[in-house]
């Protein structure tokens, strides 16, 4: 009998300490990562996290500055993949690369993967705004900018505004948006 609390006692305990690792935060530092068709490693200041766990307007601008790098140099295909993936350097937190292309259908997106293929063209904010048409409209004029909207955050599940940083790079457009949850 006592062999039976025994091992039921190591059994629980090793359930826990499982547990338990299980939820420790992960460690932020940059992990290395093979050459073959990777995405290039953070930077150090992408790797800071705000107090909030929500990432800041220069983090997404820097966040899409690391994405047209490697849209440039990996080359269209392998970008959006890797962008679409939601892993690091392409995906932290709230944060998260998303393009559309030259047909305005999503080509990308690692926040909402499933809605590659869909038409960038149908897609309105909480409050009606055509994203779609705003985003290409800032592109078209200035190769580059921002759209302010309201959209639904998928770390806090809530409709929140929005700033959408935007770049064209070949053929499509990439952007890299962040939440505040504050009232603009």
């Amino acid at each position: 009998m006592k062999a039976a609390f025994l091992l039921t006692g190591i059994l629980l305990l090793s359930l826990l300490t499982g547990c338990l690792q299980q939820t420790q935060p992960k460690p932020t530092t940059p992990q290395s990562t093979p050459q073959n068709k990777e995405p290039p490693a953070q930077k150090p200041a992408q790797l800071a996290s705000s107090a909030t766990g929500r990432g800041t307007p220069a983090e997404a601008k820097a966040m899409l500055q690391l994405a047209v790098e490697h849209y440039q140099s990996a080359g269209r295909n392998q970008a959006l993949a890797d962008f679409t993936r939601k892993k690091s350097p392409f995906a932290d937190r709230d944060l998260y690369v998303a393009c559309i292309g030259p047909d305005h259908i999503l080509v990308a997106n690692g926040g909402f993967p499933s809605l590659v293929g869909t038409s960038a063209d149908g897609w309105k904010d909480a409050d009606g705004k055509s994203l779609g048409k705003a985003t290409w409209d800032v592109v078209s004029s200035k190769g580059e900018g921002s759209v302010e909207y309201r959209w639904y955050n998928p770390v806090s599940r809530k409709i929140e505004p929005k700033v959408l940083f935007v770049q064209k790079v070949g053929d499509d457009v990439c952007g890299v948006g962040a939440y505040n949850a504050q009232e603009r």
